[in-house]
Parts: C-alpha cells; sequence; structure tokens
C-alpha cells in the first residue's frame, strides 16, 4: 500500500470504531490523522516530481552524451590532421624511412643518421649499408622514400 492508502485505511478504521472526536484523546488522533493525511499528500506530490525529474535528467544525459561523441569526433579529426602535420613537418626535418631488409621494421632516420657507419636496425640489430651513389637519379641512393616522395608530387 502507498501512504495515501494507508492514512486513508487509519482514518476509516477510526471513523468505523465510532471513534469520539470530542474527547481530548479523539480530538488528538483526528488531528494526527489529519496530519498524516496532508504530509501524504506532500509526499506524493514530492514523488511525482522527482519521477518526473529523472526523466529529464535522463533526457539531458542522453543529449549530453550525443554533444560529447559530436564533439570527440571532431577531437579525434583534429588530432589525425595534426599527427599528419608532424609527419609532414619530419620529413621537411630531413627525417627518412628505411626498411629493414632482413625484419622488414620500418626505421626512422635523419641526415647525420644516414652518415654514420654503425646504422642498424633496432628491432633486429642489422646493420645498414647506404649507397649514395651518382647514377640513383630518383632521390638520395639510401633506399628510403625520397624518391617516392618526388614521384608522387
Amino acid at each position: 500500500m502507498e501512504m495515501k492508502e494507508k492514512v486513508a485505511y487509519i482514518k476509516g478504521m477510526m471513523e468505523g470504531m465510532d471513534f469520539d472526536a470530542t474527547t481530548k484523546e479523539g480530538k488528538l488522533l483526528s488531528a494526527i490523522v489529519d496530519t498524516l493525511e496532508a504530509m501524504a499528500e506532500a509526499v506524493t506530490v514530492v514523488d511525482e516530481d522527482l519521477d518526473t525529474l529523472y526523466d529529464e535528467v535522463d533526457a539531458i544525459s542522453e543529449d549530453l552524451e550525443d554533444v560529447e561523441d559530436f564533439l570527440s569526433e571532431d577531437d579525434d579529426d583534429e588530432e589525425e590532421d595534426d599527427e599528419d602535420e608532424d609527419y609532414d613537418d619530419e620529413y621537411e626535418a630531413g627525417l627518412y624511412e628505411i626498411t629493414c631488409p632482413q625484419c622488414g621494421e620500418v626505421v626512422c632516420v635523419d641526415e647525420d643518421m644516414l652518415a654514420n657507419e654503425d646504422l642498424a636496425c633496432p628491432a633486429c640489430g642489422t646493420k645498414f649499408e647506404i649507397d649514395f651513389g651518382e647514377d640513383d637519379e630518383d632521390g638520395c641512393g639510401c633506399g628510403c622514400c625520397c624518391g617516392d616522395k618526388e614521384d608522387e608530387e
């Protein structure tokens, strides 16, 4: 039973027992039952308002999730753009990719590292020999993507 029903039951019992409401005790019990009835009505209104509030908060939460998803998609796009810019900046700074002939690992090296005779793959330790021969017209001759970059342009 809900609170309103319980108070109505108590009030009905009081009336059914031919309770004398003119005595001191009767007046007191009658006032208590009236107060319980008013409190039950107020609690019912609060419960209904609370249910409405929960529904509205759920709707706002769902809307907020949609906004967060939309904004995170924009952030992901910006991060990809930033990564692309970083990648382009690396090549402008003189970084080159070399594929290890032993394990296939792609190694990024700069021009100083290319000049080093001890250049080795960090994954398997295989040493590279870079040929800077003049006869290779498509790039630097190191086997990196320099020739590929020029072909793409």
